[in-house]
């Protein structure tokens, strides 16, 4: 999927229990990463902010993390604000690479706000969580189409993303996306049409779980009133969803947006559910702003 040569360096930290509570036991961040862990919520998780100097990525920069959840922790993985990548000017990409390990029992939900490609820019994102039997993972993929307020929309040379989940060492999930947009058409039907604002959300884990099955239920309850299936005619609601059952442990939301503000209550109401104290315990906008 992406090189792992063990000679260059990896930002990573590691989440575990610690009387009761999870905690960040161990961290590195390299440049332009940085890690920062706010103060413990009332609730049972450990929250873990991922941030970079100026706001964004610029061509060449590359961020390699390995995140470590260990046996029944439960860890929010969220970006300080929208990820901004910036023009490329030389050809050189910006890149973001993840190794994500959860333990039995482990509990991750990564929710990031979107990445933001301005005009000309290059960007690779490639994702390798591995799940043991019991563990959960929520994970968010959210990206919008450039600086639409200042008139740009879909005006970056390349983005391509790349997730994939394994569980107990098989591979669960595999999900790749790529968008050149000279050549793609972006603004047609047959891609993104009027929207502006993509968003994908992954739950992977066990099916008799108890936090797999709340989850579930939020996630199928999604989908706006009066949507039954997607259609062309669906074309003019400001926003679209569309819930999937992949496999028995794997259930895919896919939603777009005529703008970030539209796509808001899929991320309002994941947040609500997670404040429950079997999940997170804290409701994760509330805590952010």
């Amino acid at each position: 999927m992406y090189d792992v040569d063990a000679a260059r360096p990896w930002s990573a930290l590691t989440v575990a229990q610690v009387r009761g509570q999870a905690r960040l036991v161990a961290s590195r961040s390299l440049q332009p990463l940085k890690i920062i862990n706010p103060a413990a919520p009332a609730g049972p998780a450990c929250h873990v902010v991922l941030a970079s100097y100026g706001g964004g990525l610029l061509a060449g920069d590359s961020i390699r993390l390995r995140v470590r959840c260990e046996a029944g922790s439960r860890l929010l993985l969220s970006t300080q604000a929208n990820t901004r990548i910036y023009k490329s000017i030389d050809g050189r990409r910006a890149e973001q690479l993840t190794e994500g390990y959860l333990a039995d029992d482990a509990l991750a939900v990564v929710l990031p706000d979107p990445l933001v490609p301005q005009a000309d820019s290059r960007y690779h994102q490639a994702q390798h969580w591995h799940l043991a039997e019991n563990a959960t993972l929520l994970l968010a993929d959210w990206t919008h189409a450039g600086r639409t307020d200042l008139g740009e929309k879909f005006a970056f040379s390349t983005f391509s993303t790349e997730l994939r989940v394994s569980v107990a060492g098989r591979l669960a999930l595999l999900d790749r996306f790529a968008l050149r947009p000279a050549e793609h058409l972006p603004a047609s039907q047959a891609t993104f049409g009027p929207y502006n604002s993509a968003l994908s959300l992954y739950l992977v884990g066990p099916p008799v779980g108890a936090q797999f099955q709340r989850l579930a239920a939020v996630l199928r309850q999604l989908p706006p009133p009066g949507q039954t299936d997607l259609h062309a005619s669906l074309a003019g609601r400001p926003c679209v969803v569309a819930v999937t059952p992949a496999r028995d442990n794997v259930l895919l939301v896919r939603a777009l947006g005529l703008s970030r503000l539209d796509l808001e209550p899929v991320y309002q109401a994941v947040a609500s559910a997670l404040a429950e104290e079997e999940l997170l315990g804290f409701n994760v906008l509330r805590r952010k702003y």
